[in-house]
C-alpha cells in the first residue's frame, strides 16, 4: 500500500470499494492501524467514540501520506511485537487472546486492503499479490466464523440457504447457514445448498469481494453464493 500511495494519484477510484479514491482506502487502513496500536500500547478495555481522523491526529496532506501510512504500519507491527502474552484489552471478536485478536484482525485488514490498493493502481485480478494457502485460510476462517455470524442481525433469509466453503490447497472446511434467525458457521463439512471450492488465495479473495469466481469450483445453487455475497458485505461503521 505504501508502494501505491507513492505511486497513484490521491484522486485514483477504488473499484472494490465504491466512493473512495486511494487518499480514502490509505487514510482509513492508516488510522484503523493507529486505532488498533491504541488498544494493545495503553492496553485500553474500552472501544471508545473518537472518529478515524481524531485518532489520527488529522489527516496528512496527499504529499505526506505514503509515509504517514508507512509510520503507523511500522509503529503497529513494532507494538504487536513488544506486547506481552498474556495483554488484556478490547476486542470485537473472539479469539485465544487479545493479541492473538489484533495480530490477526490487522493483518488480513491490511492484506485485504493492499487488493484494494493494487486493483487502484491497474493490477487485474489475475495479476494481484497472492497469499499463501495457510494465510488466506485463516482469512477465509476470520471472515466466515467471525464477521459473517456477527451480521445476523440484518443477515436473514425465510427459507434456510447453506453455503459449503472448502480449501483444495490447504486444510479448511467451513458450513454457513442463513435463516430467519440469522447466520451460523460451523467447521467441517454437511449438506449445503451451494458448495464453493478453490485455491485458499482465490477464495479469501472471492469471499471478501475483492476476486471473481472464475477459478472455483461451485456446485449447487449458484444464486445462494451471490446472495451471501451480497449480504456479508464488512464495511466500517
Amino acid at each position: 500500500m505504501t508502494a501505491a500511495g507513492r505511486s497513484v494519484s490521491a484522486e485514483m477510484p477504488v473499484p472494490t470499494c465504491p466512493g473512495w479514491v486511494t487518499r480514502d482506502l490509505i487514510r482509513h487502513v492508516g488510522g484503523v492501524h493507529r486505532w488498533a496500536t491504541s488498544f494493545v500500547a495503553e492496553a485500553r478495555s474500552q472501544p471508545g467514540s473518537q472518529t478515524l481522523e481524531e485518532v489520527a491526529g488529522g489527516w496528512p496532506s496527499d504529499e505526506e501520506q505514503a509515509d504517514w501510512f508507512e509510520a503507523g504500519y511500522l509503529r503497529l507491527v513494532s507494538v504487536l511485537e513488544a506486547a506481552p502474552p498474556d495483554l488484556q484489552c478490547w476486542t470485537f471478536m473472539a479469539a485465544s487472546s487479545p493479541l492473538a485478536f489484533w495480530s490477526r484482525r490487522q493483518a488480513h485488514e491490511t492484506a485485504i486492503h493492499r487488493i484494494d490498493a493494487e486493483l487502484a493502481a491497474g493490477r487485474t485480478v489475475a495479476h494481484l499479490s497472492p497469499c499463501t494457502p495457510a494465510f488466506a485460510a485463516d482469512g477465509i476462517d476470520e471472515l466466515l466464523t467471525g464477521f459473517w455470524p456477527r451480521r445476523s442481525a440484518t443477515a436473514r433469509a425465510e427459507t434456510p440457504v447453506t453455503l459449503g466453503v472448502g480449501c483444495t490447497d490447504d486444510a479448511g472446511d467451513w458450513v454457513v447457514t442463513m435463516g430467519p434467525e440469522g447466520v451460523q458457521t460451523s467447521v467441517g463439512t454437511g449438506e449445503t445448498t451451494c458448495s464453493v471450492r478453490g485455491a485458499a488465495c482465490d477464495l479469501y479473495f472471492a469471499l471478501w469481494n475483492r476476486g471473481g469466481s472464475e477459478s472455483l469450483q461451485i456446485e449447487g445453487d449458484r444464486a445462494v453464493l451471490a446472495q451471501f455475497g451480497e449480504a456479508m458485505q464488512v464495511r466500517w461503521t
